[in-house]
């Protein structure tokens, strides 16, 4: 990750661009949701040559949605309250023509059935179906409704059909993403923490470190959401691959264990301000080696290493040993706390560097030499999105 503020090249950041898994998700899903439309609104003017059907691109971009599951579930009800504008058009229409007075109540009717339960959010485009059905001139003619509502069937039926046979999406690419960048940050904190400690800048430090985890649970509120996404994603998608997205136990796993390493993260950012309020003691008999456990569990971490997380665990044990002999009792609820800690966080992050890298399919429109030769270290192996 490049510092804060720091100018990257733009070639650069299009390089980056073009590896991550956000991007190609979001630009699949644009290009799926134009090629329905279009589709759609080819269909029934050309095929089924229906005078201006404007309503079959319409109902087509309600449909796709950025799952299989959410385009029936949420499809239905928008594609419901398209079907509803164009009913309430036809009746205002036919029964005060139109002039201002009909907009107004249009816009009124629309909006007052979208607070029903079923179409909570849709009243909008309720309003939006039937302020354009009629004022096209269309809702006075029985007929015209008739074909409107074909319209609107011809773009249901072919957003279903693209978003459940065209690369239905699975979220998977993003969501281990998230996963991956996670614990790449958890090593990088306890390293900057280590940092602090050995220069004596504890104290000054402290409120940027718990800072950085406040930074670091919202990564992992992003992180849930998109595993749940992900999951989501699997239901009704006739991807082989799904099923075992259906019930990701271990990403989800994964997370848990990250969620408790960054509260212990915040606990020992805590501690050591405590710490640095005693009279110096502890430099000698503590600091030093905590230091360098402290360094090496975040290299570990970074280079997800289970085997050097475990040494580092070994080496904490017989740092215990050694203060066990030191005769500093009142200084021991600051060793206590700081190691325990760590501990914690080597035991939670043992199995997430044990998982890594997870597996992910290529990136779309990418080779896969090309994604290996450029993503390069780490980044190239990053499984999933």
């Amino acid at each position: 990750m490049s510092p804060s503020g720091a100018v990257r090249d733009p070639r650069e950041r299009w390089r980056e661009r073009l590896h991550d898994p956000v991007f190609w998700t979001e630009t699949l899903q644009v290009v799926k949701t134009v090629a329905a439309a279009v589709a759609a609104w080819f269909l029934a003017t050309h095929v089924f040559h229906l005078p201006q059907s404007f309503l079959a691109p319409w109902s087509a971009l309600l449909v796709v949605h950025a799952t299989v599951y959410r385009t029936f579930s949420e499809g239905a009800r928008q594609v419901g309250a398209a079907v509803l504008g164009v009913v309430v058009a036809w009746g205002v229409g036919n029964l005060l023509g139109l002039d201002a007075t009909a907009v107004a109540v249009v816009l009124l009717a629309g909006l007052a059935v979208g607070t029903l339960p079923w179409l909570a959010g849709q009243g909008t485009a309720i309003a939006a179906t039937a302020l354009i059905v009629l004022t096209t001139g269309f809702a006075q003619d029985g007929n015209m409704l008739l074909m409107r509502l074909a319209d609107t069937g011809i773009g249901i039926g072919v957003g279903l059909l693209v978003n459940l046979v065209v690369w239905p999406p699975l979220r998977n690419r993003t969501a281990i993403s998230a996963l991956n960048a996670l614990d790449d940050e958890i090593g990088d904190l306890l390293q900057t923490i280590g940092d602090g400690l050995a220069a004596g800048r504890a104290e000054d430090e402290v409120a940027d470190w718990i800072d950085r985890t406040r930074v670091l649970d919202e990564d992992l509120d992003r992180a849930w959401g998109l595993v749940r996404q992900a999951r989501e994603s699997a239901r009704l998608n006739p991807r082989r691959s799904a099923v075992e997205l259906r019930n990701p136990k271990l990403w989800m796993g994964l997370l848990k264990r990250e969620e408790q390493a960054i509260a212990e993260t915040r606990s020992m950012a805590q501690t050591i301000l405590h710490g640095t309020g005693e009279d110096g003691e502890w430099i000698s008999a503590f600091r030093e080696p905590y230091v360098v456990l402290l360094r090496d569990t975040g290299a570990a971490i970074l280079a997800a290493d289970p085997m050097a997380i475990l040494e580092v665990r070994d080496r904490l044990n017989r740092l215990v040993d050694r203060l066990a002999e030191e005769s500093t009792p009142r200084l021991w609820p600051v060793y206590g706390g700081l190691i325990i800690n760590l501990r914690n966080i080597i035991d939670a992050m043992d199995e997430v560097a044990k998982a890594n890298p997870l597996d992910q399919p290529p990136l779309p429109f990418l080779r896969a030499d090309q994604v290996s030769g450029t993503s390069g270290e780490r980044g190239d192996q990053m499984s999933g999105a």
